[in-house]
């Protein structure tokens, strides 16, 4: 598998790891990465990753995020919508997309204990690409 890796810089702190987490999985399965982008921040995501799947030389992709809580409703309206943007661009691509964005409603803590995910998301992809192979 060929896997492009989009993560925010946003959180950098969290999403640094969280990518560091993605290539060593991608590494342990035999995935290849064909690319690592970083975006701004989780909304824009979507857009790089959409872009990416269009490659001949792409598979699949990972959308690496950390949506913390702030003062206000922004983290649960991200939350909202850029999955299923995600799922959107996927289903159009017809390959998958592992879903490495973690929240709404994490403090920083709660984020940097969920660095995990980003393997996770590898995980996801693969499985998903295996499986739409044999179908």
């Amino acid at each position: 598998m060929r896997l492009a890796i989009v993560a925010a810089e946003f959180h950098r702190e969290v999403t640094d790891r969280m990518v560091e987490k993605a290539l060593a999985r991608a590494k342990e399965r035999g995935v290849r990465v064909t690319s690592v982008v970083r975006v701004p921040g989780t909304f824009e995501i979507a857009l790089a990753v959409q872009r990416l799947l269009e490659r001949p030389d792409v598979d699949g992709a990972v959308a690496i995020g950390a949506v913390i809580k702030g003062e206000t409703l922004h983290d649960e309206a991200l939350m909202a919508v850029v999955p299923r943007a995600l799922l959107d661009v996927g289903l159009r691509a017809g390959k998958p997309v592992g879903l490495g964005i973690t929240g709404p409603g994490m403090t920083d803590e709660q984020a940097l204990a969920r660095v995990e995910k980003g393997a996770d998301a590898v995980d996801a992809a693969l499985a998903m690409h295996e499986l739409l192979r044999a179908l």
